[in-house]
């Protein structure tokens, strides 16, 4: 199968390339100018572009499916003016000019990476998110990744083009940055953490397992038309999560029992109070859905994906 991945550059997309080289597809990446390090196998198509919607043509001609994971991405400090228009310029506007090149070249399966903020940002206790669940998107992120998704489905309806929509919740691996990486350098330092009571569960999802489901995305015949929630199929809390990623660090982790009220409130007055409701409020999926309709489990254990986290961590720092 020829296939195009945007987002070639991304922590996703790269892994998503290696994983079609690895799996005898023929992989093509839309970058926007080519790579000083190309993955060996991939063919590159420089010039396209999300936002402005050029180049799309030239990039999907020959393809049979695409998976797209180019986005304008969820920052913690946002500067644009009107957030909102912002997003939905590159994650609903040039996801649907993307689209509709891609329907126009006979492309016949289409996979969207989405947001589990798609749902919302919180579950209650013991009623994890659901693929079909009324969408509550909370900040633009994820009110852009729902009208890109609507878009999309309208698109199919119209073309015939298959879509498959992923809504993944935190993603973590080799290579990972942001909070993650950050949490593994505080772990490293042996500092302490006053996450010891932090007990709410959130689901996660290994980069390996994220994109194993996508290709079994592209041409399974029930992925068409339809949302799917994905995790490592066990949930952590973050205490829980702490002393297993500590462990793979060879790191046992200080953590104080604070109350989450507490931190809650330091928070709060900190102006970080989305940080500590990352932290401290349960967010799960269920992806039983999926397994059944995909025939899908996780192939990688929690511990099994900490430990290659880890390891790339460690080596990258020596």
């Amino acid at each position: 199968m020829r296939v195009l991945v945007t987002g070639a550059s991304g922590f996703v997309g790269s892994a998503v390339l290696k994983r079609l080289v690895s799996d005898g597809h023929e992989a093509m990446a839309s970058v926007r100018r080519a790579p000083e390090e190309p993955v060996a196998g991939v063919s590159y198509v420089a010039g396209a572009d999300l936002v402005s919607g050029t180049g799309w043509e030239a990039a999907v001609r020959g393809a049979d499916a695409v998976i797209h994971a180019a986005a304008r991405v969820h920052v913690m400090e946002e500067r644009a003016a009107d957030p909102l228009a912002e997003f939905r310029r590159a994650n609903v506007d040039g996801t649907l000019r993307l689209a509709e090149a891609a329907a126009a070249a006979g492309v016949r399966r289409f996979v969207f990476l989405s947001s589990i903020k798609v749902n919302g940002e919180t579950t209650q206790a013991g009623r994890p998110f659901r693929a079909d669940d009324p969408p509550q998107p909370l900040d633009p992120y994820g009110v852009s990744k729902l009208e890109a998704e609507e878009a999309l489905f309208a698109l199919s309806q119209r073309t015939g083009m298959g879509v498959a929509v992923v809504r993944p919740p935190l993603v973590y691996g080799p290579g990972v940055k942001a909070n993650f990486r950050a949490m593994m350098g505080l772990l490293q330092r042996r500092l302490p953490l006053p996450l010891g009571a932090a007990r709410a569960k959130r689901s996660l999802v290994a980069l390996e397992n994220l994109v194993d489901l996508l290709m079994r995305c592209l041409d399974h015949p029930e992925a068409a038309g339809r949302v799917f929630l994905v995790s490592d199929g066990e949930d952590l809390s973050v205490a829980e999560m702490l002393k297993r990623l500590g462990a793979a660090l060879g790191r046992r982790p200080l953590l104080l029992p604070v109350p989450p009220a507490a931190i809650a409130l330091a928070a709060r007055l900190a102006g970080r109070g989305a940080v500590a409701q990352r932290l401290l409020m349960p967010l799960q999926v269920d992806i039983e859905p999926t397994r059944r309709l995909l025939g899908w489990s996780p192939p990688v254990p929690v511990d099994e994906a900490f430990a290659r986290t880890a390891r790339h961590f460690l080596e990258a720092r020596r």
